[in-house]
C-alpha cells in the first residue's frame, strides 16, 4: 500500500509565462517570468502543500519545457512518475495577460494538439486509479481523443469509488460546441461522487437554472456532493437533502486563474481530513482567494497554517 495516492489527479499541464510589467496589454511587456500551470497540475501541487501524497497523470513533449515539469514537480513534493512524453509534440506555454486581473486573458499555445490531449488507456495505471483516496478529472481531458476515451475509463475503472471528484473545467476555446460538452460532461459525472464547476460550467453540463436548482439536478445524476462556484457571490454547496451558500473572502485580486485550482486542492484536504462540508468550503473560499493575491498559480498554493493565518486576518 506504500504507493497509495492521497490525490491523484489527470489532466492538462503546461508552463506558465506571467508578465513581469504590470498594468500593460501583452503587446506591450517586455518580459516574462515561468511559471507550472495546468488546471490538474495546480491540484496536485496544492495537494502535496497540504502534506497529502499526490501525483499527476498528464503528457509533455520531449522538450526542455517538459524536463522543466518533471523538475518542477519534483521541487514541490508532487510525484511525476505518471508524466509521459510525446516524442512528437511540444510541450505547451500560456501567455496570461494581467488585464483584468480577475478574468486575465489567456493565449494559450496548445497546436497542433497539446500532449496532454494524447493520453491514452495504456498510460494509465489503474491500479493506482483505483486506489487513489482522491481521484481528480477535468472537463478540458474530455475535450478531444484519445484523452476523452482514457479521462471515461479511468473514471469506470475508479468505480464511483469515493472521492472522485470531476472538475467541470469546461474551456470553450478546446471545444468544438457547447452542445459536444454537455453529454460528455454528464456521461463522466455519472462516475463521480463529487461535482466542482461554477455557474456556466455546470450550465454546459446540465442546463441553466438557479444554482440550487442547479446543484439538484447535479445530485439527482448520483452525485454526493455538488459545488457551485458564484464568483464574487461565494459558493453553493449541496449534499444530502442539504444546501448552503458561503460568502466568498474579500482580497484584493493580482491574479484570478490559481484560486480555482486553489479552492480544488483545498477541497481535496477537508474531504481527506473529513471536515464538515462547509467548514471544508469555507476553508477552500480562503485558500483561493489567498491564491488571488498573488501572481503565480502553481507556485502560490498556501499550506493550511497559511490558509488558517489568511482567515484571521480576512
Amino acid at each position: 500500500m506504500s504507493d497509495v495516492f492521497d490525490v491523484l489527479t489527470m489532466g492538462r499541464v503546461g508552463v506558465d509565462l506571467y508578465p513581469e510589467q504590470s498594468g500593460v496589454r501583452l503587446a506591450d511587456v517586455r518580459t516574462f517570468a515561468k511559471f507550472l500551470g495546468g488546471s490538474a497540475t495546480n491540484v496536485a501541487v496544492g495537494a502535496a502543500r497540504y502534506g497529502h501524497r499526490s501525483a499527476v497523470i498528464t503528457k509533455v513533449g520531449d522538450d526542455g519545457f517538459g524536463a522543466y515539469v518533471r523538475q518542477a514537480l519534483r521541487g514541490f513534493g508532487v510525484d511525476p512518475r505518471f508524466v509521459g512524453t510525446d516524442r512528437d509534440l511540444r510541450t505547451p506555454v500560456v501567455f496570461i495577460e494581467l488585464l483584468p486581473p480577475e478574468s486575465p486573458p489567456i493565449l494559450f499555445y496548445r497546436q497542433p494538439k497539446a500532449p496532454d490531449m494524447n493520453l491514452t488507456v495504456d498510460d494509465l495505471d489503474l491500479d493506482a486509479i483505483r486506489s487513489a483516496r482522491v481521484f481528480w478529472t477535468t472537463g478540458t481531458g474530455l475535450s478531444d481523443e484519445p484523452s476523452r476515451s482514457a479521462t471515461l475509463a479511468a473514471l469506470r475503472e475508479r468505480g464511483r469509488k469515493r472521492f472522485t471528484i470531476h472538475d467541470l473545467d469546461h474551456r470553450p476555446t478546446f471545444w468544438r460546441s457547447p452542445e459536444e460538452a454537455g453529454p460528455l460532461a454528464r456521461q463522466a459525472l455519472g462516475f463521480a461522487t463529487v461535482a466542482v464547476g461554477n455557474v456556466d460550467e455546470v450550465t454546459v453540463a446540465i442546463g441553466s437554472g438557479t444554482p440550487e436548482a442547479q446543484a439538484s439536478r447535479l445530485l439527482d445524476l448520483g452525485l454526493e456532493l455538488a459545488i457551485v462556484k458564484l464568483g464574487g457571490d461565494g459558493v453553493l454547496a449541496a449534499w444530502d437533502g442539504a444546501a448552503e451558500r458561503v460568502p466568498p473572502v474579500e482580497v484584493e485580486v493580482v491574479n484570478g486563474l490559481g484560486a480555482g485550482d486553489a479552492f480544488g486542492a483545498a477541497l481535496c484536504h477537508g474531504l481527506l481530513e473529513g471536515w464538515d462540508v462547509v467548514d471544508t468550503v469555507r476553508f477552500a473560499n480562503a485558500a483561493g482567494a489567498y491564491v488571488a493575491g498573488q501572481l503565480a498559480c502553481a507556485d502560490a498554493m498556501p499550506n493550511e497554517a497559511q490558509v488558517r493565518a489568511f482567515l484571521v486576518d480576512a
